[in-house]
């Protein structure tokens, strides 16, 4: 836990879930250059008292420092909702005091005050610019905000071509602010997300198949390689009853055994809304609108019932944000041996260098290699 110290107040902060040997902020130098701007901006204090509209938040940071506007936070991540939520707790406030919605859903009718953290993928900022846009007007304050390293004149390209005129503020602790003046007649062109591709035709049963992404989720364009590898050495799918597509991204590898084996019971599971948004689409454009299976966007496999999966497959992610951890592949491991039954399988591809062999055998005291190349390899762990 840390404390954000800012001139309207100071906050007691965490990420989610809490791990107190975890030295990572729950905020940094971007959001305190945010807060203060609108503390005493250009004139004075910004005018926080019609609808705030809070994009992008990393772990609520933001929504916390605001509550007292009851702003509405628009974000992808479930571990930031959750954050949230903690964090409201932390510092007295009640949990309605921040409305919490994601990505997916409709933004508020009008737009008073937007807030926009820059996220890391530019797609992502496209889409929610679009759909942001038609709820915005000529007064609304907009100020984005970001570190150096995270804004880039495409970045500033975007707020122009689709907000309006856009400048950018000195550099502060290496963050900036990115000031719109919004031009509600500006044409500024369709929303090209979601994008669909088509597979290649050598990745077993989904050769040639459609995938669907929504802005944001990894690999819009084409079929990454280490899914591309994993595909090539799925398990036999023939009566393999629960199966969870943990981290399931597009859905390309829940999709594939739904196809393989019917009977199969998918679960795709995903912390962002966006994914999971794709695992849908994906999975309903390739098995059809009657096709059955769950999809849940959650903190990987917690609200699993524990012994009532017979196989997991997994291709975790390997940063947060700006930092590389294997933070996540560790929870996500540890939740999938919680819910599999005796004799259930954990499958797992990953780049060599992250030695997640390691971390399978002592969490379950088996790992067995079943495939490698030069960059990827992938695991099997057998829970006993």
């Amino acid at each position: 836990m840390n404390r954000l110290m800012t001139s309207s107040g100071e906050y007691e902060l965490a990420r989610f879930p809490e791990d107190p040997r975890d030295r990572l902020r729950a905020w940094d130098s971007a959001d305190e250059y945010l807060l203060d701007h609108l503390q005493g901006g250009d004139g004075g204090p910004a005018d926080l008292s019609g609808s705030v509209v809070i994009v992008g938040d990393r772990w609520g940071a933001l929504a916390v420092a605001l509550a007292g506007h009851r702003p509405v936070q628009i974000t992808d991540s479930f571990l930031t909702q959750e954050a949230t939520r903690a964090n409201l707790a932390r510092n007295g406030f009640a949990p309605d005091a921040v409305r919490l919605c994601s990505t997916q859903d409709a933004p508020p009718e009008r737009i008073d005050v937007l807030l926009i953290r820059v996220p890391k993928s530019l797609a992502l900022l496209e889409d929610q610019l679009h759909r942001l846009a038609p709820h915005v007007h000529e007064g609304t304050l907009v100020v984005g905000t970001g570190r150096v390293t995270e804004i880039h004149t495409s970045t500033l390209t975007l707020f122009e071509r689709i907000l309006g005129p856009t400048r950018t503020s000195l550099a502060v602790k290496k963050s900036r602010l990115i000031l719109c003046s919004p031009d509600p007649g500006l044409g500024r062109g369709a929303n090209p997300w979601p994008h669909s591709y088509a597979l290649p035709e050598d990745v077993g049963v989904v050769s040639g198949r459609t995938v669907v992404n929504h802005a944001g989720v990894f690999c819009a364009e084409r079929l990454d390689i280490g899914t591309r590898f994993f595909l090539g050495h799925l398990p036999e799918l023939k009566g393999a009853g629960h199966v969870v597509d943990l981290g399931c991204g597009n859905g390309v590898v829940g999709t594939a055994v739904a196809l393989a084996d019917p009977a199969a019971e998918v679960t795709f599971v995903d912390e962002s809304f966006q994914a999971v948004a794709s695992a849908e689409d994906t999975f309903r454009a390739n098995l059809g609108p009657e096709a059955t299976a769950r999809f849940r966007v959650g903190d990987g496999m917690s609200g699993v019932p524990a012994g009532s999966v017979d196989l997991v497959l997994n291709n975790p992610p390997f940063h947060s944000h700006q930092a590389t951890t294997d933070v996540t592949a560790r929870r996500m491991f540890a939740g999938a041996r919680d819910a599999l039954r005796t004799g259930g399988e954990l499958w797992v591809v990953g780049n060599r260098h992250l030695g997640y062999h390691v971390r399978l055998r002592r969490l379950f005291g088996n790992c067995e290699v079943v495939a490698s190349d030069p960059k990827f390899v992938v695991l099997r762990a057998v829970k006993r």
